[in-house]
């Protein structure tokens, strides 16, 4: 059975050119993620809270842990490119502490930026998708959620927290023509993870067949097929950018 973007001998169509917001889109796996769907054709949106994006994208600055900031944010892509039909939840944060380190208030702060601020998105953005009956959800989270990792409790918690929370959306948005899926990175050569000590970048590299980390560009392409009209049947997936990290989990 084709695919809706491929014509009768099987070549891929160009699909429609695309409304896009990446949320963390100026650094690192946002920023490849951006790049690519640019690339693709689509009109793409990023936010950012500190350093601004290349040209070529329409920026806001936004600290998302912030409903109004984030209100106004999607309001501003709308007005400037369309109502958002794909949306990529990309900004997060990572806090280090072993679990009796880790305090309340750190705690919150990564439920805030990494889960929280993921749901918000989807009820600030889907109202397009939803008058559209097309929708592209999908939300980065980390193989934390699912093997763990010294010293990263709550962050691994925030990140979990997105594996029920993309199934769960499926089955709201599924009857919509909108997919919810998650990429799950492992050890990515991002700003986020050039502070890991030898010992700590040793311990997930003894854990990825591939013995070596991946790059940004490497997640941006899960993202960019997910986000294609040729992934119209897969929602609810979790999608491993991994080297084999957590393989059989």
């Amino acid at each position: 059975m084709r695919s809706p973007s491929e014509d009768r001998a099987g070549a891929k169509q160009p699909g429609p050119r695309r409304s896009v917001l990446v949320t963390g889109g100026n650094r690192g796996i946002g920023l490849a993620t951006a790049l690519r769907l640019r690339e693709s054709g689509h009109k793409v949106a990023v936010t950012y809270r500190r350093g601004a994006p290349p040209d070529g994208f329409f920026a806001v600055r936004c600290d998302i842990r912030d409903n109004e900031e984030l209100t106004h944010a999607v309001k501003h892509v709308k007005e400037s490119q369309g109502a958002p039909e794909i949306i990529v939840a990309n900004a997060g944060m990572l806090h280090e502490s072993a679990m009796n380190a880790t305090s309340d208030a750190d705690f919150d702060d990564l439920i805030e930026t990494n889960t929280k601020s993921a749901l918000r998105l989807a009820r600030l953005g889907i109202g397009g998708m939803l008058r559209a009956r097309w929708g592209r959800l999908i939300y980065i989270s980390s193989m934390a959620a699912f093997s763990g990792a010294p010293g990263v409790t709550a962050y691994a918690a925030s990140k979990a927290a997105l594996l029920g929370m993309t199934r769960t959306l499926a089955w709201e948005l599924g009857r919509h023509g909108i997919t919810v899926n998650v990429v799950v990175p492992g050890l990515i050569d991002t700003e986020m993870t050039q502070h890991l000590n030898e010992d700590q970048r040793d311990w997930y590299l003894r854990g990825t067949p591939l013995a070596r980390t991946g790059t940004a560009d490497e997640v941006a392409a899960a993202v960019g097929f997910l986000a294609d009209e040729s992934a119209s049947f897969i929602t609810g997936a979790t999608v491993p950018v991994s080297g084999g990290l957590g393989v059989g989990l």
